[in-house]
């Protein structure tokens, strides 16, 4: 006599898999998946990610382009170029508050922030607050011709005038 449920089984064609080798093909698949995650994972970390910044120095034209008295703002590098007594001085266009970007205003003869109020004197001075302290001074070179270059990555002393 035959034991319950012996012999019950079909018989597996040679094209049906079974669960266990159903099951392995999807394992290896998705260790598969996995392997080509983490692939691309290492060839996005090994690629630099870099951010470009424009240049800290400029062309800010020549010393003759600056009779005193002359501010000049140039917006790309957050700077003005001021033609003062006896020299050219370039100064910091970002409040020392909260990091503003200042306007001068010619009429007043003030460099403003236009956010909280700040105001500055031609040199840079605070005039009123809240800033608490003058805008920085920038590093202002001249090449043999008189061309003017300012390094908006260096400050210099206050008061620090390229001699004309």
């Amino acid at each position: 006599m035959r034991e319950a449920g012996e012999g019950m089984a079909l018989p597996l064609r040679s094209s049906e898999e079974t669960r266990r080798e159903f099951l392995a093909r999807l394992g290896l698949g998705a260790c598969a998946l996995t392997a080509v995650g983490v692939g691309l994972t290492v060839l996005d970390y090994l690629e630099p990610k870099v951010l470009f910044e424009p240049a800290t120095e400029f062309k800010a034209g020549h010393l003759q382009d600056y009779p005193e008295g002359t501010i000049k703002f140039d917006e790309e590098h957050r700077a003005y170029i001021v033609g003062g007594q006896g020299g050219v001085f370039a100064l910091s266009a970002v409040c020392t508050h909260l990091g503003c970007i200042t306007r001068y205003h010619a009429d007043e003869g003030v460099i403003s922030c236009p956010c909280h109020g700040s105001r500055f004197d031609a040199e840079g001075n605070v005039a009123h607050g809240p800033a608490p302290r003058a805008l920085p001074w920038l590093e202002v070179k001249a090449d043999a011709d008189g061309n003017l270059t300012v390094d908006t990555s260096v400050v210099v002393p206050h008061g620090k005038v390229l001699k004309v």
